[in-house]
């Protein structure tokens, strides 16, 4: 009935029972009498932890070899630290990561990777076992979807995403190695983002101002005037807004999850939790926001949302989207986004001569790294000063030298 190895065995066992319900297993004598009742399991004794025995059983196999093959396979894997199921498939373990990435990451983080998930790599791979995944698999895979004219940032995103759980089986000792590994297309460059001039983000402002002169207009000023993200915003609460000291600081960020249900969390890194300066333009214009809903609430006090609806929930960023660009276009100018107006204040900042250091501490990026990233294409006029200081620099000291030798000369003469 059971076939033993030098560790572990591999026997027939079957969920028939008994009178008092309880399973017959590997006892039932119907095992004896019929070559097709039940299924084929192995059982194979593990190294200890914390002077525990353990054991590890796997059953449903159709036959003795396959289940012997499991076997060796889970023994081997003990030896290299890497235990190995064939009976996971990539959706399986797929969307078991998603579980466990889940509340570590950000809500729309999560959106984005389990769209990836579920709309290309479970339809694409998730019929293979995990350990079956090859690269020529995923580059295939990429091949026909980029001949199907699938936009590059997607099949990028999807495989990227691919690499990044398959990492995890690595890490976990489920896979000896990632077949993802160097099958991810390079990245997408970013298209150059469309930044208003000083003059433009002026008309913009100013015709808002005569036209509207609502809270959106103050939303703008702020926006343009501190060079916040959209969700930062949105989500500011006057408890955060200290007047007295020309200081707001960034504590929470809205997030419209896949343009749906609205999600107050933490802002997008550790550094943008931080105090913002607060010019006077943008001190008078969040002074006119407050005596505006302390007019319509005479008897109470500042409290939850500076930019809200009457009943005080928060704007959908869709909507404020909308108004952008509403109001973009009635005065023609430039069609932007809401986190354009993020770049272009930092494009004014660095127009102005502000130091890049100074720029990447006001946007609050993780690193200096980041800003130069993003906005190092603005940087020429800077360059062309860093050179042109050099070449000063040299032709001063040139000029020097020249003149060091008529002036020994006349101090000689002096002295004769």
């Amino acid at each position: 009935m059971a076939q033993r190895t030098t560790r572990g065995r591999v026997y027939r066992r079957c969920g028939c029972q008994d009178e008092n319900k309880k399973q017959l297993g590997p006892w039932c004598m119907r095992l004896l009498e019929d070559a097709k009742h039940g299924t084929w399991t192995y059982a194979v004794d593990l190294a200890p932890e914390d002077g525990r025995r353990r054991t590890r059983r796997r059953g449903g196999f159709a036959s003795r070899t396959e289940a012997a093959r499991e076997m060796a396979a889970a023994l081997g894997g003990e030896l290299r630290g890497v235990y190995e199921n064939r009976r996971t498939t990539v959706a399986g373990y797929l969307r078991e990561w998603l579980t466990i990435k889940q509340p570590t990451l950000a809500p729309n983080t999560y959106a984005g990777y389990k769209a990836c998930v579920e709309r290309d790599l479970i339809p694409a791979f998730g019929h293979r076992r995990l350990l079956d995944l090859r690269a020529k698999h995923i580059d295939d895979w990429i091949t026909a979807q980029l001949a199907a004219k699938r936009g590059t940032v997607t099949v990028y995103r999807a495989v990227s995403t691919l690499r990044n759980a398959l990492n995890a089986a690595v890490r976990s000792w489920r896979l000896r190695y990632n077949p993802a590994k160097h099958s991810v297309p390079p990245k997408p460059r970013a298209e150059e983002r469309t930044c208003w001039t000083p003059e433009q983000a002026a008309t913009f402002l100013r015709h808002s101002t005569q036209n509207y002169a609502d809270q959106l207009t103050d939303l703008f000023e702020v926006m343009l005037g501190t060079g916040m993200r959209r969700g930062e915003i949105l989500a500011l609460h006057w408890s955060d807004v200290h007047l007295m000291d020309r200081k707001l600081f960034v504590r929470w960020t809205l997030a419209a999850v896949n343009n749906g249900k609205l999600h107050l969390g933490q802002p997008k890194t550790p550094a943008s939790r931080a105090w913002i300066s607060l010019s006077p333009r943008v001190m008078t214009t969040l002074h006119r926001q407050a005596a505006i809903q302390m007019a319509a609430h005479p008897n109470g006090r500042l409290e939850g949302l500076v930019f809200s609806h009457g009943d005080g929930s928060p704007l959908r960023p869709q909507w404020v989207l909308d108004q952008l660009r509403k109001r973009t276009a009635e005065v023609d100018l430039p069609k932007i986004g809401l986190h354009d107006l993020r770049h272009t204040a930092a494009s004014i900042m660095i127009a102005m001569g502000i130091p890049l250091a100074i720029v990447s501490k006001t946007l609050r990026h993780a690193t200096l790294a980041t800003t130069i990233n993003l906005y190092g294409h603005l940087f020429k006029d800077s360059a062309d000063q860093a050179v042109n200081a050099l070449a000063k620099a040299l032709d001063q000291a040139d000029a020097e030298r020249e003149d060091a030798p008529a002036a020994i000369d006349a101090s000689a003469r002096f002295a004769a």
